[in-house]
């Protein structure tokens, strides 16, 4: 991987986890370590970046936890029209796994109307807005804290499901390919996100349309799993046919 390559890559890192150490970048991009601190000195100069010593952190990364705020706003009014569609499909007494991300909270904001939900989710918001309703019943999950999404992740997060059945699962992704499947800038999601694919009868990934053919560091194949992908009326009719020869009914909002 060329040096430029790998500066956007870790700029990817840094806004989707918040902040990376210099050990687990070096250890992910096979490179010294001195090279990744060369990189992120770089960085600093012309990203909103700040090294510290053994890693860095984006400059608002504190913002994210005060204020309840989610990094990613783009697309918002494709993520309003896919999560009210979606949120026809839950129903009150429903179980259900519930991703995280901005279109999830759009989705969780669609359902302050339903009652006896089970819910096991891994951002904080989304327990916060759906456990104001006192008779839903939510898990969340452990892990590591990602701030700009407002949820755990890593293998505690993932050990959660290992003995838990639902419904459903409404996913969330950094990207989405016909052959690489589900795509996000880092390794730290995939454990998860295998183990809420595994713990669901039927998997509705939620995904406008900028995220098509959208191939991060990191993938997932289990494209085959996903029953329904919810999304906007930007995809194209060759796409949609590409997805139903996948077995991927596609709802367009």
């Amino acid at each position: 991987m060329f040096q430029e390559q790998r500066r956007d890559k870790i700029i990817e890192l840094l806004r989707e986890n918040g902040s990376c150490r210099v050990q687990e970048l070096s250890e992910l991009f096979k490179v010294s370590e001195p090279t990744i601190r060369g990189d992120l000195e770089a960085l600093e100069k012309i990203y909103p970046v700040t090294r510290q010593h053994g890693g860095a952190y984006i400059n608002n990364f504190a913002s994210f936890t005060h204020n309840l705020k989610l990094e990613h706003g783009e697309h918002m009014e494709e993520k309003r029209r896919i999560a009210n569609k979606a949120a026809e499909f839950i129903n009150s007494g429903d179980n259900i796994i519930l991703d995280s991300g901005s279109t999830l909270t759009e989705l969780a904001k669609c359902l302050t109307n339903r009652k006896n939900l089970n819910i096991i989710t891994t951002a904080l918001n989304i327990t916060l807005m759906l456990g104001a309703e006192p008779t839903n019943h939510i898990i969340l999950t452990g892990g590591e804290l990602k701030p700009p999404t407002l949820s755990l992740t890593g293998d505690k997060a993932a050990l959660i499901f290992k003995d838990l059945y639902v419904e459903k699962l409404f996913l969330a992704t950094g990207g989405f390919s016909l052959t690489a499947g589900l795509t996000y800038p880092g390794i730290s999601d995939l454990h998860l996100k295998e183990a809420m694919v595994n713990s669901a009868h039927s998997i509705y990934l939620l995904a406008d349309s900028s995220k098509l053919e959208k191939i991060y560091f990191a993938s997932l194949k289990i494209q085959k799993k996903i029953n329904c992908l919810f999304t906007d009326d930007k995809i194209e009719a060759s796409y949609i046919k590409s997805l139903n020869e996948l077995g991927i009914e596609v709802i367009v909002c």
